[in-house]
């Protein structure tokens, strides 16, 4: 495995989002899946089950990606972080509202913030010598 950034940092939030929705269940169980006002994790951050299978699928993505190549970690990495951007914007117009379907508070917004700085930083920019696939197809 190469010690690329994209690698090592899609390995790592992959586990870390792994981990985050097996505990997010902890906290939720099984009942109101889409519950605007699921269970906090950590005393701190908003879920339901729906956003923790959010959280399983991001985390798998990302690891799988971060055990494959470099340009599938580029990929991931910066798909998931401008959706993790997009997210965090909306989430602050949604949070009160039916819209709610993951149960988004404040601190979640914020995080999904810093997740999305820190994975499009990486993935726009590290590894510039790596073209994805997409890129060469344009």
């Amino acid at each position: 495995m190469s010690t690329s950034p994209n690698r090592l940092l899609a390995t790592i939030f992959g586990a870390v989002y792994l981990l985050v929705g097996l505990l997010g269940f902890t906290v939720t169980g099984g009942v109101g899946f889409v519950s605007t006002d699921g269970g906090l994790l950590l005393g701190i951050f908003a879920v339901n089950p729906l956003h923790n299978m959010a959280h399983l699928l991001i985390g798998a993505a990302l690891l799988i990606a971060g055990l494959s190549t470099v340009a599938a970690s580029k990929t991931v990495n910066t798909t998931i972080g401008a959706v993790y951007l997009l997210l965090g914007i909306v989430g602050f117009f949604i949070a009160d509202t039916p819209l709610n379907i993951l149960a988004l508070n404040t601190p979640d917004h914020f995080l999904h913030l810093g997740s999305a700085i820190v994975l499009l930083g990486a993935g726009l920019g590290a590894d510039k010598s790596v073209r994805s696939t997409h890129a060469a197809a344009i």
